[in-house]
């Protein structure tokens, strides 16, 4: 029986411009809204797992109706209006943010040289945040890891949060454009969600899990079944080998919100 569905929002819920109501084209379309539906009528927990700040998907929840969301990229997570980091060490102290602390390693500005040309602030999505530093561009995430670990910064992470479509003209060279979070290296979105599913009880076989990006894809390691939406490969066809080595990893026909209203309803039929 399907008791929880961890889904992401940009890129997967949501279509192009970030509309629940408009596909990856932007044309109009109720597959998101549709997917929520039938989660609300068959009592199944939705819950946002998104790179986004906590201020946001506190509004983006409450729309959905929904208790619980996790937000930048699994940094934090708030569950019936407590508030739970999952930061390890590096939490919020003496008047500091855990982004505050993040700028004063310098770990930010050192991607940012290592990476000019490649790698910028995700602008104006970057400001206000929490914890995570969020860039765009187009980059190794493991290659930045060891750069990372080269300069004493091994307690942070870099992490590939999928395709993007804004950039600024000194990166209009770019293949292709995506988000990139820098966040301790605790932090992760399949850590969040397996705390959530033992706070509330839930067995890995009742819970899926719904993304578009490498990050969201580690999901598969805490859920039943791990769904990629079809534009995830579309957007980064080397996602494919690496979806198909998990046996519980499958790739619905559809993209952004028809992908998540697919994966729902076929998870819903065969729990019946």
């Amino acid at each position: 029986m399907l008791r929880a569905a961890y889904v992401d929002l940009d890129g997967t819920l949501l279509g192009r411009a970030a509309s629940l109501f408009h596909d990856g084209e932007g044309r109009p379309s109720m597959a998101g809204a549709r997917a929520i539906e039938a989660c609300l009528r068959a009592d199944v927990e939705l819950v946002i797992v998104s790179g986004r700040r906590s201020q946001q998907l506190h509004e983006d929840a409450r729309l959905l109706g929904q208790p619980a969301f996790i937000f930048e990229a699994g940094a934090g997570m708030v569950v019936d209006g407590d508030l739970y980091w999952n930061t390890g060490d590096l939490i919020p102290r003496d008047g500091l943010t855990i982004h505050d602390q993040i700028t004063a390693s310098g770990a930010p500005a050192l991607l940012l040289e290592h990476y000019v040309g490649r790698l910028e602030y995700h602008d104006p999505w970057h400001r206000n945040r929490d914890v995570s530093h969020l860039f765009r561009g187009h980059v190794d995430a493991a290659e930045a890891d060891a750069l990372l670990r080269e300069h004493g910064h091994g307690h942070l992470r870099l992490v590939d949060n999928g395709g993007v479509h804004r950039r600024s003209e000194a990166l209009t060279h770019l293949e292709q454009t995506r988000a990139y979070h820098l966040i301790p290296a605790q932090a992760s979105k399949a850590v969040a969600v397996e705390r959530h599913m033992r706070m509330r009880g839930y067995a890995r076989e009742e819970t899926i899990g719904i993304g578009d990006s490498r990050e969201d894809l580690q999901l598969h390691t805490v859920v039943g079944t791990f769904w990629l939406v079809a534009n995830a490969i579309a957007t980064d066809p080397t996602i494919a080998a690496v979806a198909a080595s998990a046996g519980n990893v499958r790739v619905a026909e559809d993209s952004h919100g028809a992908g998540v209203y697919e994966a729902i309803i076929e998870t819903l039929a065969l729990s019946r």
